[in-house]
C-alpha cells in the first residue's frame, strides 16, 4: 500500500509540478547501484552506514550509562530525586535539533557534537523509565533480599535490575528511536563528510534526489530492523521472563 501510494504521489506531483520525483522502481535501482558500490560523496554507502551506526550506538551508549545511573539514585534516594527531579523533565521538553548550538559551541563541527546531541536526546527516556521500574519493584522482594543478607551490589543486580527490567527495556527502545532521528538531523549540520544525514543534505544540492531518497530508505530499514527486530524482541522476552504477565486459563 505504501508504494502504491508512492508511485500515485510521485506521479501526480510530475504532473502538477513538471518536476521529477522519484519513483519507488528508480530509487530501488538507485540503492542497488549503491549498494553494488557506486560512490556518494565521495564514499561508498556502507562507509556512511557504519559511520552513522558509531556515532549512533555511542550516543545511546552515554544515554544508557546516564540515564540508568539517573534513574537508579532517583529511586533510592529521596534527597537525590527531590534535588534533580526536574532534570529529565527538562531535557524531554528541549527538541533534539536545539542542542546544535551547544553541541558546535563545546565540542565543533564533528562526530562528537553529533555524539553529544543523541545522548541528550535519549537520556530522558531512559532515565525516566529506570526510575519508573526500579519504583516499581515489589518491596516485599527487596527485603526478602536484605533479609537474606544482600549487599548493595547484590541487591541492584539480582533484584532492582531484573524486576526494573522491563521498564528498562522500553526506555532503552523510545531512547534509540530518538537518538536515530537526532542523528540523521545533527549529521545534516555538523557532519564532516560521512553519514547518511550528511549523504541526504548533499544529495540535495547536487539536485540526485533519488539518491536521497535511497537514503531515506536506509534509514527507515536499519531503524526498523534495531527498533522492532532486535529490541522489540528483546522487550518481548524481557516481560515473559521478568515482567507480569496475565496467566493462560
Amino acid at each position: 500500500m505504501l508504494l502504491a501510494v508512492w508511485q500515485i504521489a510521485a506521479i501526480a506531483i510530475a504532473a502538477v509540478r513538471d518536476v521529477p520525483f522519484p519513483t519507488p522502481l528508480a530509487t530501488l535501482q538507485r540503492l542497488g547501484a549503491l549498494v553494488a558500490g557506486r560512490p556518494l560523496g565521495g564514499h561508498p554507502l556502507s562507509a556512511h552506514i557504519l559511520h552513522s551506526l558509531g556515532r549512533w550506538l555511542a550516543g545511546v551508549g552515554i544515554a544508557a550509562g546516564c540515564g540508568i545511573a539517573y534513574g537508579l539514585l532517583a529511586a533510592r534516594s529521596a534527597a537525590f530525586a527531590a534535588l534533580f527531579a526536574p532534570l529529565p523533565r527538562l531535557f524531554l521538553l528541549v527538541p533534539g535539533l536545539a542542542w546544535i548550538p551547544v553541541a558546535i559551541l563545546v565540542f565543533g563541527i564533528g562526530p562528537a557534537a553529533t555524539v553529544f546531541m543523541i545522548a541528550a536526546a535519549a537520556f530522558a527516556p531512559v532515565a525516566v523509565s529506570v526510575m519508573a521500574g526500579i519504583r516499581g519493584v515489589d518491596q516485599g522482594y527487596v527485603r526478602a533480599a536484605r533479609m537474606l543478607g544482600a549487599g548493595p551490589g547484590a541487591l541492584f543486580f539480582r533484584v532492582l535490575l531484573p524486576g526494573a527490567l522491563p521498564h528498562v527495556i522500553s526506555g532503552l527502545r523510545i531512547g534509540c528511536g530518538t537518538g536515530w532521528r537526532v542523528l540523521v538531523a545533527a549529521e545534516m549540520v555538523v557532519g564532516t563528510g560521512t553519514g547518511l544525514g550528511y549523504s541526504i543534505i548533499q544529495a540535495r544540492w547536487s539536485l540526485d534526489y533519488l539518491a536521497a531518497f535511497a537514503c531515506i530508505a536506509v534509514i527507515c530499514a536499519v531503524g526498523f530492523f534495531v527498533e522492532g527486530g532486535l529490541l522489540g524482541r528483546l522487550e518481548a522476552a524481557t516481560v515473559r521472563r521478568w515482567g507480569v504477565v496475565p496467566e493462560k486459563p
